[in-house]
Formats: C-alpha cells, sequence, structure tokens
C-alpha cells in the first residue's frame, strides 16, 4: 500500500510525464506517424575502464572485472500494447489513438513503475519499450525483506500504481484501462560490462531475467518462479497462497491473497 505522499508523488510524476509527452510529441514525435525523417543527434564518448551503473549494490561496474551477486529480477510488461499501436480507437471513446496513445501510456506507466520500484529500494537498470527490467539486490544477511520489498512493489505496481495512471490517463484523453503483468525471479547473476569497446554498458546477466521476463506475461497478476517461491520466508498464518501458474515454457506461482 502507497502512503499518502508516496500517492502525491506518483501523481506528481504522472502529469510531469505526459506533460513532457505532449510537449515531445508537438515538437516533432507526430512526425512519426507521416513518414517523414527526423534527425537524431549522435554523442560521441571516450573509451573508459568503468561506467556508472543503475545496478543495485554496484554503482560502478570495471570492465573485466568478474562480479556475481544474488538479485531478484522484476518485469513488468504492458498488455497489447501492439493492438493498442495497430488498431485505432474511436474518436467518440478517445481523445488520442494509434502510436500518440501508445506514447502517453507508457509516458505515464514507465515512470510510475520505476517510482514504485525506487520507494522499495529496487533500481531499474532497463526500459523495456512498453515495460521494464528492474532489480532488487538480495541482502544475504537478511533475504526475508528483499523478498518482501520486491514482492510490495510488485504489487503496488499492479494495484496504486496501475488504478493511478488509469484515472490520469482517463481524465486527461478518455482512454481505456491498460493491463499489465510482473514476473518475479531470483538467481545469481553475472554484473559486467557489454557492447563495443567505445559503447560498454553495465548489465546483470542471469536465470532470474530471462525468467522474470516471461512470467511477465500476465495480466494484473504478479508471478513468481519457483526458485523465488522455495527462498520465500514461511510464516504461520501467513496471508499470502500460491498456485502453481506456468508462463510461456516456466513454471511458476500465481501470487494471491489468501483471504
Amino acid at each position: 500500500m502507497l502512503t499518502a505522499e508516496q500517492d502525491k508523488i506518483l501523481r506528481e510524476t504522472i502529469n510531469d510525464s505526459l506533460n513532457s509527452a505532449e510537449k515531445h510529441w508537438l515538437n516533432g514525435g507526430h512526425m512519426l506517424t507521416e513518414n517523414r525523417l527526423v534527425a537524431v543527434e549522435s554523442l560521441s564518448k571516450s573509451v573508459m575502464d568503468a561506467e556508472p551503473s543503475k545496478i543495485p549494490g554496484h554503482e560502478l561496474v570495471q570492465d573485466g572485472e568478474t562480479v556475481i551477486d544474488e538479485f531478484i529480477a522484476f518485469v513488468a510488461d504492458m498488455r497489447d500494447s501492439s493492438k493498442h499501436l495497430m488498431c485505432a480507437i474511436s474518436e467518440k471513446r478517445a481523445k488520442v489513438s494509434g502510436l500518440q496513445r501508445v506514447f502517453y501510456e507508457t509516458s505515464a506507466l514507465l515512470p510510475s513503475l520505476a517510482l514504485a520500484i525506487k520507494f522499495e529500494n529496487g533500481s531499474v537498470t532497463e526500459y523495456l519499450g512498453d515495460g521494464v527490467l528492474a532489480l532488487f539486490r538480495v541482502d544475504p544477511d537478511n533475504k526475508s525483506d528483499s523478498i518482501y520489498a520486491a514482492h510490495r512493489a510488485a504489487k503496488n505496481s499492479i494495484n496504486e500504481v496501475r488504478n493511478v495512471v488509469n484515472e490520469i490517463l482517463y481524465e486527461r484523453y478518455s482512454l481505456p484501462e491498460i493491463d499489465l503483468g510482473v514476473g518475479l525471479s531470483l538467481s545469481q547473476t553475472l554484473v559486467t560490462l557489454v557492447g563495443l569497446p567505445t559503447e560498454k554498458h553495465p548489465k546483470a546477466f542471469g536465470e532470474c531475467v530471462f525468467k522474470a521476463t516471461k512470467l511477465s506475461s500476465g495480466r494484473n497478476e504478479v508471478i513468481t518462479d519457483t526458485k523465488l517461491r522455495a527462498a520465500w520466508p514461511s510464516e504461520k498464518g501467513g496471508t499470502l497462497k500460491f498456485k502453481p501458474k506456468r508462463m510461456k515454457d516456466v513454471d511458476g506461482y500465481l501470487i494471491s491473497s489468501a483471504a
């Protein structure tokens, strides 16, 4: 559950992001739907031995250094974004459609997800077009807190964050609700730099990233992999239940309230 202050920050972030998205659309984004070329500024960067990173616990990743750590991968993915892009919505139903609709939806959703994750001390490491990949570093001395934090972020994303995003998108553009899924997975991960010698980027490479991506295919559901389920703290009279659910050839568990 978000606090009143977190809800306030969330709403401000969504509206600020949508204000920016509208400006970008008016300043040239609309040309993407008109088959016109848009100039892109190119930035050069010198070779460095290390790169700053958003990976929790690894704010600087050294080139050539092998680092292994344990993370919970969190992947959130918006449902039906391709359909929103390809299928026009009637002007009688909504004020925007097609590419403009998806641009506004993702402009509202992605920073909102990042906030929900940041509130729980996780970090978004990649934006995936219509979703995010985030990591929660597992504290070896307090694994339970790391697991609970990742789950709170997932639950808040599906519930409060999605509700507020939908509320504001409807108020501003009369858009129907968006849905999303969240996948959670636990594994050891290799933290390294990847890419061309002059354009290397920090990356966490591990089984958890691949599994969380596949498990994020639910609709307004949080699904965990078998390793995270096995590591989940056991509590007498716990408030959660785990129902087996297989997504895209990956075994997982749908997390829901036991009440």
